[in-house]
């Protein structure tokens, strides 16, 4: 009983107490990016998501196998490989989502919230935890980039998935599809995230430093104390 509470709460962890775009505030380049429409959200989560619990699989398969000198380059070749067979499957299958979501989808590779979780649980815990892990972290961000997208879409042209909404309501504002839409949006989510961690008694999203930063076991910058992290350097 106590090991499924424990596994439940390693998926649900990524929900919303460590929310990787609300709380954790990573991979805000795509978020940003691609939420002009809730489709949009949606083909980018989906896809992260698949990234997500393939490379935590991997990763936790081959933690004992992998050196811990090459670590980052074999955890970022193993999510490349995923990512390119996720790239193939889209252009396949789902051409107009591929084409919606550009040179993102590729820079998959490079999303913090899929190496931090590599480096931060993958390689250091079992298959099913890892697995798990990185399910709610992508239902996390798919749910995350989903709502963004909706409010954008819906306000920004009047539509839902492409379905007209609010024909004769008011007239699309369609500053909400552009980068300040995105920002005012973002900003809005962040804010209420807060508001709710501070009532259920967590702390808000503040500026950390380093030893907020996942990647800050790694880099050079953090362990000579000359990273930026903390003032206003970018978490993506």
């Amino acid at each position: 009983m106590a090991k499924k509470q424990a596994l439940a709460g390693v998926f649900t962890n990524g929900l919303l107490r460590e929310n990787p775009v609300l709380r954790l505030v990573l991979g805000t380049c795509p978020t940003l990016a691609v939420t002009t429409s809730a489709l949009n959200g949606l083909g980018m989560g989906a896809a992260a998501t698949l990234v997500l619990v393939c490379s935590n699989l991997a990763i936790s398969l081959l933690r004992r196998f992998i050196p811990d000198k090459v670590r980052i380059p074999a955890f970022i070749t193993i999510i490349a490989g995923f990512v390119t067979i996720v790239q193939m499957l889209c252009k396949a299958f789902v051409p107009a989502v591929n084409d919606s979501l550009g040179i993102f989808l590729p820079l998959i590779v490079v999303n913090c919230i899929i190496l931090a979780r590599a480096e931060m649980f993958a390689s250091k815990n079992p298959v099913l935890p890892s697995v798990l892990d990185g399910l709610g972290m992508g239902v996390g961000f798919t749910a995350t980039l989903l709502l963004m997208g909706s409010i954008r879409e819906l306000i920004g042209m009047g539509t839902i998935f492409g379905v007209t909404v609010t024909a004769g309501l008011f007239p699309p504002m369609l500053i909400m599809i552009l980068p300040p839409g995105g920002f005012f949006v973002f900003g809005v989510l962040v804010a209420l995230s807060n508001k709710l961690a501070v009532k259920m008694g967590k702390d808000p999203v503040t500026s950390l430093g380093c030893e907020g930063c996942p990647s800050a076991a790694f880099c050079r910058k953090a362990q000579q104390n000359e990273c930026d992290f903390g003032k206003g350097g970018n978490r993506t």
